[in-house]
């Protein structure tokens, strides 16, 4: 049975106004916001030393934990796909559980841990290290939040292709080495690309636990997220707007390269 014409029609109508509404006039509003002074105020506002130390500090942040949750996820998925122990359900609970957990609550735990009361205060102070309201403990709150992205996009493939292949490669004599990346990492190439991309686009867009443990030191312990609100509580709209039209250029690029990657 076929929907009559006024039914496609319909549903097409729905589909089309629900995208407008909320993605389509949310992102104009975002650039025509940051243009409101025109493309001098738009640069002004970029230019803006601790702006421009908010974007260092996010491109910083994200390129030290997707590296630790490539690592992280392929080991893990390597683990759960190829072998049945004690715990493995458990090990997948815990990897889910970022997702469940609230981004805040995970950064309070941090600060329990790391802060100038918690568990390890004395042998932080001891060896001069600072974890809350520095940069380390922005990366520990970002990684924790996004580790989940690469495991859980690389496990389903790893299973589906099983391991018939890495062991007959053992069987012909190759190491290691040689088996991960001549014959699993090419099976599992895109689904890792896929991962990964996820796992940029929410480690720069992370806004919940980074803001507990940064102390919103200006031009210091600011990310991306933040000093959009920190500008907008000023009502410097120009500048918050213009940080956000920069979050929103990076989601789309990563959108490109999602659709890319899938065909």
């Amino acid at each position: 049975m076929r929907p009559s014409p006024l039914s496609r029609w319909l549903l097409t109508g729905v589909a089309v106004g629900f995208v407008g509404l909320f993605v389509i006039l949310p992102l104009y509003t975002v650039f025509a916001e940051a243009l409101a002074k025109g493309p001098s105020g738009y640069l002004a506002a970029i230019r803006d030393p601790e702006t421009l130390a908010a974007i260092r500090l996010t491109l910083l942040t994200a390129a030290i934990s997707v590296p630790l949750n490539i690592v992280f996820g392929l080991c893990a998925s390597w683990l759960l796909a190829h072998f049945r122990f004690s715990g493995r359900r458990l090990l997948l609970t815990l990897i889910d559980l970022p997702f469940a957990v609230s981004p805040v609550i995970a950064g309070l735990a941090f600060v329990l841990l790391f802060g100038a009361h918690g568990t390890f205060a004395p042998l932080l102070s001891a060896w001069n290290v600072k974890v809350i309201f520095a940069v380390p403990g922005i990366v520990l709150c970002t990684t924790f939040v996004t580790f989940p992205f690469v495991a859980r996009e690389v496990l389903p493939h790893m299973e589906s292709q099983g391991k018939s292949e890495e062991e007959a490669a053992l069987t012909l004599g190759a190491g290691g080495w040689q088996v991960f990346f001549r014959v699993t990492l090419p099976k599992i190439k895109w689904s890792l690309l896929y991962g990964v991309i996820l796992c940029n686009a929410r480690a720069m867009g992370e806004f919940g636990a980074v803001s507990v443990v940064s102390g919103h030191i200006r031009g210091v312990t600011d990310t991306m997220p933040l000093q959009v609100e920190i500008l907008y509580n000023e009502y410097n709209f120009v500048g918050a707007f213009a940080v956000a039209s920069l979050l929103t250029l990076l989601a789309l690029v990563t959108m490109v390269v999602k659709k890319v990657a899938e065909r």
